[in-house]
């Protein structure tokens, strides 16, 4: 295992570097385009990929290295352990001026993930988790929902369809991986997704939810992997482990007209 304090070091550092371009309510200050359509990216996007690749591998040699705004090197698949990382998960949010965004790393040994990091600098949200001794947030152990009823579980959203209507809306950050935190700190009970989702997108907040006793599964309840030669999964279910059968039971007709 690399230096934890290194990597969490990092991980804050590259959260101020984008600190310093982000606008309250305003647009950045640096350069926003769309790789492809509806898929934002501005120039902080590349400067926090770059910072963290030099810092993260010079803590290892030897260390794959998986990333949203770095092209896929299949040499990867020859190394036993990975550096996966979101520069900025939530871009949306940080191109309009809003707080729901941050910095996610994580590290995965061979499929599983084993350690991992993210800075919300709005926030000054800072949450690490190591594979089997639990997750923290500033600090302090987290607890994750244990909601056991299914109607009424609250849901980081904009909007419900008719059919979802039972649950309960919360604020949504635009991070999937800071809407995964919210099932660990007991402050939302369900995120679910039916699209196809990066393994970068959720690895750190796989680990984070895990480690606080959420359950974390694609959308049909199946195992996530990591280190996959072709990183994509189906969906997303991280919820209190009492909901998490009739979540699926939800999701499955959707699921399947989506899969076919």
């Amino acid at each position: 295992m690399p230096d934890r304090d290194a990597a969490i070091n990092a991980v804050r550092e590259a959260g101020d570097l984008a600190l310093g371009a982000w606008r309250e309510g305003l647009a950045p200050a640096t350069k926003v385009w769309e790789k492809s359509k509806g898929n934002p990216v501005c120039d902080i996007d590349l400067a926090v990929d770059a910072l963290l690749k030099k810092r993260l591998g010079a803590l290892a040699p030897n260390v794959g290295w998986l990333s949203e705004e770095t092209a896929d090197n299949p040499d990867r698949h020859s190394m036993s352990r990975q550096w996966l990382v979101d520069p900025i998960d939530g871009t949306r949010d940080y191109i309009r001026g809003r707080s729901g965004w941050c910095v996610s790393v994580a590290l995965a040994e061979a499929s599983e993930i084993v350690f991992a990091a993210m800075y919300a600098p709005v926030t000054k949200q800072l949450w690490v988790a190591h594979k089997g001794e639990g997750t923290t947030c500033n600090g302090k152990r987290l607890f994750a929902s244990t909601r056991e009823e299914f109607s009424g579980a609250r849901v980081p959203t904009d909007a419900l369809p008719k059919v979802d209507r039972d649950l309960e809306m919360v604020h949504k950050p635009n991070s999937i991986a800071m809407r995964m935190t919210m099932v660990a700190c007991d402050r939302a009970d369900l995120v679910a997704t039916l699209r196809w989702g990066h393994e970068w997108d959720i690895a750190a907040a796989h680990l984070i939810a895990e480690e606080a006793g959420a359950v974390v599964t694609d959308a049909t309840g199946g195992t996530i992997y990591y280190n996959k030669p072709k990183p994509l999964d189906f969906g997303l279910i991280c919820c209190s482990p009492g909901i998490h059968d009739a979540a699926v039971d939800r999701l499955k007709g959707r699921a399947d007209a989506i899969l076919g």
